[in-house]
């Protein structure tokens, strides 16, 4: 049985909580240095899975919506910076992976996405508008993708331009 508690999960309206991990290259990235770009802060379970991989895909393959709002997209999950460069390098992961790794899990269960039961984080996803204030959020259980065109949905709302 999987173990989640989104009690402490930003709700739609709400500043998203400041953290600082290290991207896949080891260089910190501290997300209120980012706050005047729309942010997807992207949560998910472990690199080199196959859901993870397809969903990364679509946002590595879909770049032009996230470009045209001037968004960032920060993917996050449990894995080392080791193993978050060597998938991106592997996929051709161009924007930011980053690394949850120690204390383990400590962001994704600040933003109410980490599964005690099986130490990794869920399919929760955060949109955030230039100010940090979440606009768009889905948490997906395990073994559930994300739509991600809804990601270009939410980014057109916020910056106020076409989804397509």
């Amino acid at each position: 049985m999987t173990t989640v508690s989104d009690a402490g999960s930003p709700r739609l309206g709400e500043a998203a909580p400041d953290f600082e991990l290290p991207n896949q290259f080891g260089e910190p990235v501290r997300l209120s240095a980012l706050r005047r770009h729309p942010l997807v802060v992207h949560f998910f379970p472990f690199a080199f899975s196959g859901i993870c991989t397809e969903e990364l895909s679509q946002i590595r393959h879909g770049w032009e919506p996230f470009a045209r709002a001037d968004a960032r997209v920060l993917a996050v999950s449990v894995d080392s910076k080791f193993v978050q460069r060597a998938y991106a390098a592997a996929e051709g992961f161009e924007f930011s992976l980053l690394a949850d790794f120690w204390p383990h899990g400590d962001v994704a269960r600040r933003y109410g996405v980490f599964d005690e039961d099986s130490g990794m984080a869920l399919r929760g996803t955060f949109i955030l508008d230039g100010r940090g204030v979440v606009r768009y959020r889905v948490i997906n259980p395990r073994g559930q993708a994300r739509e991600i065109g809804a990601y270009w949905e939410a980014l057109a709302e916020i910056v106020g331009v076409p989804s397509a």
